[in-house]
């Protein structure tokens, strides 16, 4: 199975907080899965961190690559064949991260992990968390 992480599930994945469920937990850390981070992620959280919202120990953008590294999870770019699935995307989301994730998971066939609701009313399967 391919999985997506959102951003929020990412950082819980890596800072081992038990906000996700073991078998969440399980799946990702499963070889028999491709887990992937989007950029989109990566400039979230940077965004986040510039906003005073994400407090990290350093750069943004070097952190969350090594922590991408460090547990086998492989970044996934964001492009022009992805941004093509927005126009047909129900306007359910105004996060234009989300939306843009929801636009790389159409593209990967992937599972999203993420526990915000929104995501059930596009047309991409959810992990369960």
């Amino acid at each position: 199975m391919k999985i997506l992480l959102d951003t929020h599930v990412f950082l819980w994945f890596i800072s081992g907080s038990p906000r996700i469920s073991d078998r969440c937990r399980e799946q990702i850390q499963s070889p028999a899965n491709d887990v992937y981070l989007s950029v989109a992620s990566i400039w979230e959280i940077a965004v986040k961190h510039a906003l005073g919202k994400l407090a990290l120990p350093g750069n943004p953008a070097e952190f969350a690559s090594q922590a991408r590294q460090r547990h086998g999870i492989v970044s996934w770019p964001l492009t022009e064949s992805a941004i093509g699935y927005l126009h047909n995307l129900p306007s359910v989301h105004r996060d234009p991260f989300d939306r843009l994730l929801v636009c790389q998971a159409l593209q990967l066939g992937a599972a999203v992990a993420t526990v915000d609701q929104a995501f059930s009313q596009y047309p991409v399967p959810l992990l369960a968390m």
